[in-house]
């Protein structure tokens, strides 16, 4: 190889030295692009781990806090002394501050009073005071039959001894006309479907331990009849949600069994949206992901849109009357993310985005009003998000595109108008956190039925999730309120629907 090197010329060895040099330059180029891939893939493996496997939670704790003091100097060690003392000192004994003993019990539940009294003989003894325990008990709901008695009268008419008439009280209305099942039994078939993810066939198996045989078909005919009978109050829930001028929207895949394929599902969606003002939630289920089932129902949507950075949603944040938000909580998802490749950059985004949730808290606590809420982020938030935004585009120019900082960054430099929006008005939210947490029964419902049996039962799912969900949001007994309802919609008026919402009905 030296003997071949040696019989070149000058110009023939700087040719060769050239080419090597470029072959060079290309195999670093493929090394960096292939470590580039390598990262992203490993990240990729990492995330489907922790999908699987991992914990959910988000919480972000800082390595360093930043209240810990640090020594600046080193402490010499205390010298043994020879001497000694004896320090005596009294001590009160009291209870910790933070433990409160036994949970009192609530004032509302009825009280079995039982009365012990000694085996031995008190004639003559003076009672001189007694001691009493409290202990919680439970009696499993029963069945039982609530049976009409109407007594039958007949009286003369027109005074003719020959012609009578016959007199019986009227039934009052039941939910199912003729049916044999109450508003509360049916009420519970629901709660315990929709809120405690309780399909019917456990339903069915807890009746045979009472020896009461109801078969699934009679269930899903008492369905299909509450459903029908709802159903005028679920279109006004509908309107009156997508007429406020703040929504929350955000969708989740709910497998639907299909018809033309036995065994098979397809995958329908679930959109959820959420008034924080009025505390409503409004579920709505299609058969896509695609923007025409939010775009039919938000046609005549004005005001804020807060979303997720899904790509059909920045249609609507073209249009005039709408003004588009971006969730803060799924921008910060990203570095979270990001912690274990790039420490230093993810904690010091972290750090930025953990102050600005300190000052929603803040707000929150003290129980600002939207006009105080508006004027202390302008003045605090507002020049954490413009260090922020500076940080990020920075960060994105000296970080590889495929890398999960850059892919952090990449997701929120396109969207950094639309998460700055929530400070145009101090009723907004920084995040889509409480649209995402209506969307949580779905995920525990589909854990334990699996599937919707149809296209018809995704929507009825998804009218008791608007209910439902509207209860919890204020507070309701979803059992209390959905029982009252079914007892007076048979009568009730149809232009005074809104009267029976649950955050209007007053149980």
């Amino acid at each position: 190889m030296s003997e071949a090197f040696g019989n070149m010329g000058f110009d023939e060895l700087l040719e060769v030295t050239e080419k090597l040099q470029e072959q060079n330059i290309k195999l670093e180029a493929q090394n960096a692009s292939l470590e580039s891939k390598l990262g992203h893939m490993q990240f990729q493996l990492d995330q489907m781990n922790r999908i699987l496997f991992g914990a959910k939670r988000e919480r972000f704790v800082p390595a360093q806090n930043e209240n810990q003091l640090t020594l600046p100097f080193d402490v010499e060690p205390v010298q043994k002394s020879e001497q000694q003392q004896t320090i005596t000192y009294a001590r009160s004994k009291t209870k910790r501050k933070n433990h409160h003993g036994r949970l009192p019990l609530p004032d509302h539940l009825p009280v079995e009073e039982i009365v012990i009294e000694p085996t031995e003989d008190t004639t003559g003894m003076k009672c001189i005071g007694k001691e009493v325990t409290d202990q919680l008990e439970l009696i499993p709901a029963k069945l039982f039959i609530r049976r009409y008695i109407r007594p039958k009268y007949i009286k003369p008419q027109d005074g003719e001894s020959l012609t009578y008439k016959g007199v019986i009280a009227e039934l009052p209305v039941f939910p199912i006309e003729k049916g044999i099942a109450g508003p509360g039994l049916l009420a519970q078939i629901m709660i315990d479907k929709f809120v405690d993810h309780l399909p019917i066939y456990r339903q069915i198996e807890r009746f045979k331990r009472e020896n009461i045989k109801i078969s699934s078909s009679t269930i899903n005919g008492w369905q299909e009849s509450v459903c029908n009978l709802l159903w005028p109050l679920y279109e006004n829930l509908k309107h009156r949600v997508v007429s406020q001028g703040y929504l929350q929207v955000d969708e989740t895949p709910i497998p639907v069994l299909d018809k033309n394929k036995k065994g098979k599902t397809h995958r329908g969606y679930h959109w959820v949206y959420h008034s924080p003002l009025e505390k409503t939630v409004f579920f709505d289920y299609n058969k896509g992901r695609s923007r025409e089932g939010p775009s039919k129902l938000l046609k005549n949507f004005k005001g804020y849109l807060q979303t997720d950075g899904y790509a059909v949603y920045d249609s609507f944040g073209n249009k005039e009357e709408i003004t588009h938000l971006n969730c803060m909580a799924h921008a910060r998802r990203g570095f979270e993310k990001a912690l274990g490749y790039d420490q230093s950059k993810a904690e010091h985004a972290m750090g930025m985005f953990q102050k600005l949730y300190d000052i929603e808290r803040y707000t929150r606590e003290r129980n600002f009003s939207s006009q105080e809420r508006y004027a202390y982020r302008l003045d605090h938030a507002l020049p954490v998000l413009n260090e922020l935004g500076k940080w990020i585009v920075e960060t994105y120019k000296t970080s590889l595109p495929k890398s999960a900082i850059g892919q952090a960054a990449a997701y929120c430099i396109p969207r950094w108008d639309k998460l700055m929006n929530y400070l145009n008005d101090g009723s907004l939210e920084i995040d889509n956190n409480f649209a995402e947490n209506a969307i949580r029964p779905i995920a525990l419902g589909r854990k334990n039925y699996l599937f919707a049996g149809s296209e018809r039962g995704a929507e009825r799912a998804a009218m008791f999730y608007s209910f439902f969900g509207t209860c919890k949001k204020n507070d309701i007994n979803p059992f209390n309120w959905l029982k009252r309802v079914l007892e007076v919609i048979p009568q009730h008026k149809a232009n005074r629907l809104h009267e029976l919402l649950p955050q209007n009905l007053k149980l």
